[in-house]
């Protein structure tokens, strides 16, 4: 990775930076357990009913807490990319990083990695489906410590295959700040190791 030269490095979590089983084996059940009790005790608080309410505007119905919870276990379930889900696994994640029942799950390798780049002055920027608030989480309750200096933005996508192209859209190229022929993308993979993804970098 010593020889891996870019002016901003661009990467997913989940396969990339980090095993995808902490995220669909610890994070997502984690918030499926959660969801009655958080709901119960923040459902009126005004950030929290405002991603309520777009539940609501989507199945078509006002609903009861409970069945919403239901509703959102659901599309957990189905690892749904909607925004509301995303939001509010955020708020629960953040009580479960902030009560240490667990941190977050980054390859080793890819710590060194982040570090060089970081040492180097080379920009870091992060793009994965979780929210930019749930992202910021991660990185600064690693296994390894805090790793929130070395990103420099994260973002969000919407659509996986679209991001599984490795095409990065106007909004990143305008977010990454970059001229696209110096930007460098490590685009999603089924591969569990950081040093698959620096082989399979494309400058774009």
């Amino acid at each position: 990775m010593s020889h891996f030269l870019a002016a901003v490095v661009l990467t997913d979590i989940e396969g990339t930076t980090s095993s995808i089983s902490f995220v669909k084996d610890v994070l997502f059940p984690y918030a499926r357990r959660a969801l009655p009790a958080f709901l119960k005790a923040r459902g009126r608080d005004p950030e929290v009913m405002r991603w309520l309410d777009s539940v609501a505007s989507e199945i078509g119905a006002s609903g009861t807490d409970a069945c919403i919870a239901e509703v959102l276990q659901g599309w957990i379930d189905q690892d749904r990319k909607h925004t509301a889900l995303k939001a509010l696994q955020g708020m629960i994640w953040q009580a479960g990083y902030e009560n240490r029942d667990f941190s977050a799950h980054v390859y080793a390798d890819a710590v060194v990695a982040l570090q060089q780049w970081h040492a180097a002055g080379i920009p870091l920027f992060v793009y994965s489906s979780g929210s930019v608030a749930a992202q910021t989480l991660f990185f600064g309750h690693s296994d390894a410590g805090d790793l929130r200096p070395p990103v420099r933005r994260s973002f969000r996508y919407r659509n996986r295959r679209k991001a599984r192209s490795g095409k990065l859209s106007p909004e990143l190229r305008r977010g990454l700040g970059r001229p696209p022929a110096r930007s460098s993308s490590c685009p999603m993979s089924s591969k569990n190791s950081m040093r698959r993804e620096m082989r399979v970098c494309k400058p774009y």
